[in-house]
């Protein structure tokens, strides 16, 4: 996220705090008027009761509007919006259609509502009309129409009824739509960075070359007369490792999942190369639950065995710990491999195009690790050449929105 979006984002939630506020303080001002004081404990001022209710209100209808302007959404969210503003009524619509209603008189204003919406979305502006309903039961003689907008410009309307023209609503109205906005284009932004989390991980899938499965199944195939178990357990391997890294749920995964890959991984590159790859492997028990982007470690274990084994004629060495610090996981993936020149590596993680062998799958990882955790948890990279690679990583164990969707595919 830019640090333009950042600032959006917080003047915009800024605005809701005095939105929120102040229709608190015009609802205190109503019920001051009508008199009555709790007893007993103190519970504060009639406008410090109604600030908290209107807060709390606010905060109930949230969580439905993040997943955007449905039908669903709108339908938990339309009866906490109505309360919010002591309306007679109120509808949610998208530019079709009425998606909620709460209050009465749906069944004769439901239609004529989108036709005063649908003049309103041509001007996109504000507007307060009479209904003209010959109804003299009917409590909605008045309408106050909102435009709801998002990334894409004006994605439908709230429609608030009262019983009289009143200047109060029409600001209240206008302000409660602008902060339902506010909601609706942070839900985009969830599924903006949904989706590219999505094309990120096709990236890495993609990047399982045809070459490394071709690899693997010609080790396992040399093994089928001499060693029939060994080439059984292989292949059991290879099929869970490819299973796990086409799953289809989830961003997120645990410690002990990404390790068990990792170790798949291994033991392919293993029956290939021999005793030329050697491997350690240190886990603290206490990190196995922590949750992470899913594919996160094995592109960087793939980098360590690309640069230990494939180019060079030398053994290697590889060292993988995760340890407990704290409140973090703290990774390291070492390798006494060729190395890499500070500077290209530099070029490699700021997305330059180099031909290097390191592919998407370090600045892959380091872009979805900053993505989530923030920028100062990227990788952390010590190399030169001829010198080995050691990549530390950082992972918080608690973050509000990563948690693992459930256990990846067994045997």
């Amino acid at each position: 996220m830019t640090a333009g979006a950042v600032t959006g984002l917080v003047v915009a939630g800024a605005a809701v705090l005095v939105l929120a506020l102040a229709l608190g303080f015009l609802l205190g001002r109503r019920q001051a008027r009508r008199g009555g004081r709790a007893g007993g404990l103190d519970l504060g001022t009639e406008v410090e009761r109604a600030t908290f209710h209107t807060l709390h209100t606010a905060s109930l209808a949230a969580p439905p509007l993040r997943a955007g302007l449905t039908e669903d959404a709108a339908r938990k969210a339309a009866k906490r919006l109505r309360s919010l503003l002591g309306t007679e009524a109120l509808c949610l619509t998208d530019r079709e259609s009425v998606l909620a209603w709460d209050g009465p008189g749906a069944d004769h204003h439901q239609r004529r509502a989108m036709q005063r919406v649908g003049q309103m979305l041509a001007s996109g502006r504000s507007a307060s009309v009479r209904t003209e309903c010959q109804r003299p039961d009917c409590p909605l003689k008045w309408a106050v129409i909102a435009p709801l907008t998002g990334e894409d410009g004006m994605l439908g309307a709230l429609v608030a009824y009262g019983s009289r023209e009143s200047a109060v609503l029409v600001r209240a109205a206008t302000e409660v739509a602008r902060w339902v906005s506010v909601q609706l284009e942070l839900s985009e932004l969830d599924r903006s960075r949904t989706r590219l989390m999505e094309a990120e991980i096709k990236a890495l899938r993609a990047q399982i070359s045809p070459h490394f499965i071709f690899n693997s199944l010609a080790a396992i195939a040399s093994f089928v007369r001499t060693d029939p178990e060994r080439a059984r357990d292989l292949l059991l391997e290879f099929a869970d490792f490819t299973r796990y890294s086409f799953r289809r749920h989830g961003d997120f995964t645990t410690l002990a999942e990404e390790l068990r890959s990792i170790e798949q991984y291994l033991a392919l590159a293993g029956a290939r190369f021999g005793d030329r790859l050697k491997v350690t492997l240190q886990v603290a028990p206490e990190v196995l639950p922590v949750a992470l982007p899913f594919l996160c470690l094995q592109p960087l274990v793939e980098n360590a065995v690309k640069h230990g084994v494939e180019d060079s004629t030398a053994e290697c060495r590889i060292t993988i710990v995760a340890r407990d610090a704290g409140s973090e996981a703290l990774l390291t993936i070492e390798d006494n491999g060729v190395g890499m020149d500070p500077q290209l590596l530099r070029r490699i993680l700021a997305g330059e195009r180099t031909g290097s062998s390191s592919g998407i799958g370090l600045p892959n990882v380091d872009d979805r690790l900053r993505q989530v955790y923030g920028d100062d948890y990227g990788l952390v990279i010590e190399t030169g050449v001829g010198a080995g690679m050691k990549i530390t990583v950082r992972i918080p164990k608690y973050r509000p929105g990563v948690h693992s969707s459930g256990p990846a595919p067994g045997r």
